[in-house]
């Protein structure tokens, strides 16, 4: 068989790997159905495990910043305190500084619900983390909070 000019010029068809915003996308939808999976027993969701842990890191938040800082718009939010509150892991207290504004608190059933998911959710981060050496894990975090803060 003979080759003509066109077919050297052909290159087999060569697959570019996923872009980047693909394999984040895919990474954050299987970590929010591993701890999907997890905070169910518990009663919560991912979303609202992630707003607790975020009061556990800054407690007393305005609903605004809760929602900011817990990836969710202010609506959502005001759900989710209604849900929270209902179930005593959160209460909401006058702003002594802004009698206006309340903010919002972790209780200590909270508290209790995130000491008790803890342990398999750094299993689950581990699962994730595994197969990287430490210092690929710190490269890996630091990249993360670089690519963040460049779209920020």
């Amino acid at each position: 068989m003979t080759t003509t000019p066109a077919d050297q010029d052909r290159t087999p068809d060569v697959k570019a790997p996923p872009s980047l915003l693909y394999m984040v996308k895919r990474l954050e939808l299987a970590v929010r159905s591993g701890l999907e999976d997890l905070v169910r027993p518990a009663g919560v969701t991912a979303l609202q495990y992630t707003a607790l842990t975020v009061l556990d890191r800054h407690d007393g938040l305005s609903a605004a910043q809760l929602a900011r800082d817990s990836f969710v718009t202010a609506q959502s939010m005001a759900d989710m305190v209604r849900a929270l509150e209902s179930r005593g892991l959160i209460r909401r207290e006058r702003n002594p500084a802004n009698r206006r504004e309340l903010l919002i608190h972790l209780t200590d059933a909270g508290r209790e619900l995130l000491a008790d998911l803890a342990e398999p959710v750094r299993d689950l981060e581990e699962r994730m983390i595994g197969d990287l050496s430490p210092r690929q894990v710190e490269q890996f975090r630091q990249a993360l909070s670089r690519t963040w803060h460049a779209l920020s």
